[in-house]
């Protein structure tokens, strides 16, 4: 029973921290490696914002 929960924390934990924060250099590499066809409105938004006009 501990080892399954803390299966499932260590689980959350690791998907928690899988995306960079919006408007990051990194973000911006990840939108740019990412076809623009695959962009939402919002993301593509975000990316001029942050990533074109600094």
């Amino acid at each position: 029973m501990f080892k399954k929960g803390l299966l499932v924390l260590a689980l959350g934990m690791l998907l928690a921290g899988c995306a960079p924060e919006v408007g990051s250099e990194a973000w911006c590499t990840d939108m740019d490696e990412q076809p623009k066809g695959d962009w939402t409105a919002n993301e593509a938004g975000d990316y001029a914002k942050h990533c074109v006009f600094r």
